[in-house]
């Protein structure tokens, strides 16, 4: 079979071997089987110090206590050939159960009883989402856990929790190694996809280290970060030093792949933003012989599945899937870039770790805009989907989870079929008649779905009037409202452009502090119950892996059962070239 980046691969036969048998040293007592999706497996006990919170948290002590957990689920069973990771940006379980009610009632069920894509996974969690210095966490914060083992602050990359935000010296003094950057690093192939920029929070965390998450390009790096020898997002991700990066980058964000001597090739109003005049496509297409860059849909449809791929389809983020077939290039949908991604990186023999993130649900929210929130959360659906066909439980891990919440909230006691994106039929109390409209206090009917802040607030503002704010509203010289709540009688609450009321006003709707689900399937998902600690996800993926863990026990990183439990040292993981 084909590989891409055959040299590279070659490269890594003999550390590869060695990593095998370091593994076949330390793992020797561990079943040789996987054990049956969904059962129940052995569970292995890892010590962890107790310490004082938070000030007795360390990278080292998040690793170990998050090694623990998954350990002691039984984790080390798996024998997990691929694993993807699938992240609802922001898709709390609020938003599970509204888009899961909104995608029945476009297949004309009442909705209730209709299944998201994951809802038929075996197995499920709560992860709790909380950074070191945050008790409601951002995306940068959330996907480091995931991607590293270890819980950081809010705003900063896969950096430990010692290092202020912004801090460019300290974070250099603590990265911590990715699964993305480990799998590079042995020979597996990985993929990136996202329907944000590929350089935003979440896709970032991947295969770059940052003291904040905004230095995205060159262009966003202050000078004294600069001086200190910080690279800024983009450049972290083309030049990674693990094997040759990801093999599939899809999303957004060309822009800063880009320099500002260029202008975009779809839009001639636009140019790049890089201002040291780099290149990063043409660098990514010379570091990967033969690999393909494509920018509209039909360009990623033509393009040969047997090398390794850059898609980059807007400026930006990409557009909402509501407003997908306004883009006069066209755009592929998340689940035709997960099929594409699949495709090729299928083609390793050793295997593959993917994240595909649903980034736009969180950016809805923001908006204080349901329906493209669900809209985007049945669109993530369609991707688990496509990936739960094209693989099989028998050697592909698939977990899917939230980073973090939001405060959307669900409300009232709505007759059962009741759109969810309409008014409350039913009551606001438990005894109701369902034909009516339910009223508040003061008369008033009311929706289902509803946000405790954000640009939703009914008070006047200097763009929109007081009443129902319309998607999309830039809240901006906001006044309290006079008359209280706006009547929605005569008002479409499901249309697009609808926001739903909030109570607080705010220019972005915020996160919830609250737990979010997990959902998994294959090799190694027994492990993924009751409650637990974010970081623990990662050390679910690694031990699962065989492959991954032979290579963080080929660096002398595990216990006596063959449990990583020692955070790795990055430098030890690169690849020469």
């Amino acid at each position: 079979m084909n590989t891409p980046h055959i040299p590279a691969r070659l490269r890594l036969l003999p550390f590869a071997c060695s990593l095998l048998l370091a593994a076949c040293a330390s793992t020797g007592p561990l079943p040789h089987a996987a054990a049956p999706a969904g059962a129940q497996a052995a569970t292995l006990h890892v010590d962890v110090p107790a310490i004082q919170h938070p000030d007795g948290e360390t990278p080292q002590w998040w690793y170990r206590a998050g090694a623990a957990q998954a350990a002691e689920r039984g984790a080390m069973n798996g024998r997990a050939r691929n694993v993807i990771v699938f992240l609802g940006d922001g898709m709390s379980l609020t938003t599970v159960a509204a888009a899961r009610i909104l995608e029945g009632q476009r297949k004309g069920m009442p909705g209730e009883e209709n299944r998201l894509a994951w809802e038929t996974f075996p197995d499920t969690a709560l992860s709790k989402t909380y950074n070191t210095n945050s008790q409601t966490p951002d995306s940068a914060g959330t996907m480091s856990a995931i991607a590293t083992g270890a819980k950081t602050r809010l705003g900063v990359l896969s950096i430990g929790q010692s290092a202020p935000r912004g801090d460019c010296k300290a974070a250099l003094a603590t990265p911590l190694l990715t699964l993305w950057e480990l799998a590079a690093s042995t020979g597996m192939a990985t993929g990136v996809v996202t329907t944000t920029r590929v350089t935003h929070a979440t896709p970032a965390a991947t295969f770059s280290h940052s003291a904040d998450r905004n230095w995205e390009s060159d262009a966003d790096l202050p000078p004294e970060a600069q001086a200190e020898g910080c690279l800024d997002i983009a450049r972290q991700m083309v030049e990674s030093p693990y094997g040759t990066g990801p093999d599939v980058l899809m999303g957004g964000g060309r822009s800063n792949l880009m320099p500002a001597s260029q202008r975009d090739p779809e839009y001639d109003d636009k140019v790049g933003a890089r201002l040291d005049g780099r290149d990063l496509i043409a660098e990514w297409q010379q570091r990967h012989p033969g690999g393909v860059y494509v920018w509209n849909a039909a360009q990623l449809r033509a393009a040969p599945t047997d090398q390794p791929l850059l898609g980059l389809f807007e400026p930006d983020h990409m557009h909402y899937e509501h407003d997908r077939p306004q883009d006069p290039a066209g755009e592929p949908s998340l689940a035709e870039m997960t099929r594409a991604a699949i495709t090729r990186l299928a083609r390793n023999p050793d295997g593959y770790v993917l994240l595909v993130e649903g980034g736009r649900i969180d950016h809805a929210h923001h908006s204080g805009n349901a329906f493209r929130a669900l809209d985007e959360t049945i669109a993530f659906s369609d991707a688990v989907r496509v990936a739960s066909e094209m693989t099989s439980p028998q050697d592909t891990l698939i977990l899917v989870t939230a980073d973090h919440s939001h405060t959307m909230t669900f409300a009232g006691y709505p007759a059962r079929g009741n759109p969810i994106l309409g008014k409350v039929k039913g009551g606001s109390g438990e005894e109701s008649d369902p034909t009516q409209l339910a009223r508040d206090a003061t008369g008033l009917p009311y929706t289902t779905l509803s946000y405790a802040n954000g640009p939703g607030y009914v008070g006047a503002s200097s763009r929109q009037p007081e009443g129902p704010k319309r998607f999309e509203h830039w809240m901006e010289g906001v006044r309290p409202a006079r008359n209280g709540r706006p009547d929605l009688t005569h008002v479409d609450t499901e249309d697009p452009d609808y926001m739903q009321e909030a109570l607080v006003p705010a220019k972005s709707e915020t996160h919830g502090g609250e737990d979010v689900g997990v959902w998994a399937r294959g090799p190694g998902s027994a492990a993924v119950r009751g409650s637990l600690e974010q970081n623990a996800l990662y050390h679910i993926l690694l031990q699962a892996s065989p492959r991954l863990r032979a290579a963080a026990c080929a660096q002398q990183l595990c216990d006596g059962n063959g449990v990583p439990v020692i955070l790795p040292d990055p430098k030890a993981s690169t690849t020469p070239h």
